[in-house]
């Protein structure tokens, strides 16, 4: 058994490794978003995604493996992360409604060996979401839960905005904000299997 640490304040991320069986241990990075740039959605995801598992995994002592993660939607080619206020919600929903856009979450997972840190691995998921034409005061109803203001691209498929979304093409948890088949394949570049991490308590 290897301890397995996520590097995210993410409900949906934690409750995804939950229901797979995990139980991994939580500690918040503290980085600040707002200083990491990238030319485009996909590589902007990486980054940050790297650099909430460095941060975390710098602070850490002993052997265990780090993961990170962060997730954007892409529309139109601009990177979308949680509305800064419900007005920004209201206007992001007008403008996705109908439409398709991609997923992108940015995983880095590292391995840290007697407090150094030994390998580190980062790979991207992305899913393709298409969404349903909710009327403007299903839109504002929806806005009014909070729940948009909290998630990447102002929407979950998994709770009150799950009425929204027509279809998604590719991994499902991606969206919630884990790929569990991409991790499953980056603990196994490591020497890992998902039964070495630390399982959740029956």
């Amino acid at each position: 058994m290897v301890r397995f640490l996520l590097a995210s304040a993410s409900s949906g991320r934690l409750r995804t490794l939950r229901n797979a069986g995990v139980e991994p241990e939580v500690e918040v990075s503290g980085v600040d978003e707002e200083t990491i740039t990238a030319p485009t959605p996909a590589d902007l995801v990486r980054e940050l995604a790297r650099a909430k598992a460095v941060a975390v995994a710098g602070r850490q002592r002993g052997t265990l493996l780090v993961l990170g993660c962060d997730s954007l939607l892409e529309l139109d080619g601009r990177a979308l992360g949680k509305p800064s206020s419900a007005e920004e919600a209201l206007a992001r929903w007008q403008a996705m409604r109908g439409r398709t856009a991609v997923l992108h979450t940015g995983h880095t997972l590292i391995e840290v060996a007697d407090s150094v840190t030994v390998r580190v691995l980062d790979r991207l998921a992305s899913t393709e979401v298409r969404f349903g034409d909710p009327s403007d005061a299903e839109i504002e109803a929806y806005v009014g839960t909070g729940e948009p203001l909290r998630v990447a691209g102002a929407f979950t498929v998994d709770g009150f905005g799950g009425w929204f979304i027509d279809a998604v093409a590719g991994d499902h948890h991606n969206v919630v904000g884990l790929s569990l088949p991409l991790l499953r394949r980056m603990l196994l570049e490591f020497g890992y299997a998902v039964s070495d991490l630390p399982a959740q308590p029956t």
